[in-house]
């Protein structure tokens, strides 16, 4: 199969507008754009961590951008662990930084 260019106007996965929403993040209200993950709305706010690691409480944000490392994890409408990178962004979405302790038998 070979390489092709193909015109902006006729990629299927374009944006096809720039309809305005409205996210809510720790209680700070970050605008978007609909079709935006949620991890997209907060990293083009310039947001780099938003979850912090049980055992050392290092930064994590945005890792694999695919759904497997589970470094985006948030709570949306009060469900946990929901993963930034999958879930598109919708207008009044409250969203929280998860900021889980280790359990006992790990200390």
């Amino acid at each position: 199969m070979a390489a092709r260019m193909m015109p902006s106007r006729h990629d299927p996965i374009r944006r096809r507008d720039e309809t305005a929403i409205g996210i809510s993040v720790d209680g700070e209200p970050i605008a978007g754009v609909e079709g935006q993950s949620i991890a997209g709305v907060v990293l083009a706010r310039g947001r780099l961590a938003w979850r912090t690691t049980s055992a050392e409480g290092r930064p994590r944000g945005l890792f694999c951008g695919i759904g497997v490392c589970f470094d985006c994890i948030v709570t949306v409408n009060g469900e946990r662990d929901v993963r930034a990178c999958q879930r598109r962004a919708s207008d009044g979405d409250v969203v929280e930084t998860q900021h889980d302790e280790l359990p006992e038998a790990a200390r």
